[in-house]
């Protein structure tokens, strides 16, 4: 229990850290590019690689405060800090067709379902961007 309330709160502690850090820099750039959310990426990306390689090696963490950063702070900061981690584990291990297929399947699904989220939405509520 204490896992998931660790969880719970590490995940809104991340939401309000992305919500300021992409505010910030979209504000800071260009309109037409979601610089804010790329950076929000970007540094989501380097924190789990830095931190998981941090925890498996010489840094002694307890189970859960790890689990309250990683899967905690830093999935609510940005879930493609994870594709980023499990993609690259993948390439690490020689398992290129797979790291590749999970790149494609992610974007290209992903995509597919922002499209079809929206179509969905445009008939049920007359709802459309």
């Amino acid at each position: 229990m204490t896992k998931l309330i660790l969880i719970f709160l590490g995940s809104g502690l991340g939401g309000v850290l992305r919500y300021a850090l992409s505010g910030w820099v979209q504000a800071a750039t260009t309109e037409s590019f979601p610089t804010g959310t790329l950076a929000v990426n970007v540094i989501g990306c380097l924190a789990i690689g830095f931190l998981s390689a941090a925890f498996e090696g010489s840094v002694l963490i307890r189970e859960e405060h790890r689990i309250a950063i990683i899967i905690g702070i830093l999935g609510g900061f940005t879930t493609f800090s994870a594709f980023g981690k499990e993609t690259f584990a993948l390439a690490a291990d020689r398992e290129m067709m797979w790291a590749i297929l999970n790149v494609l399947l992610s974007v290209g699904f992903g995509l597919a379902s922002v499209w079809l989220g929206t179509r969905l939405a445009e008939r049920i509520y007359g709802a459309s961007w």
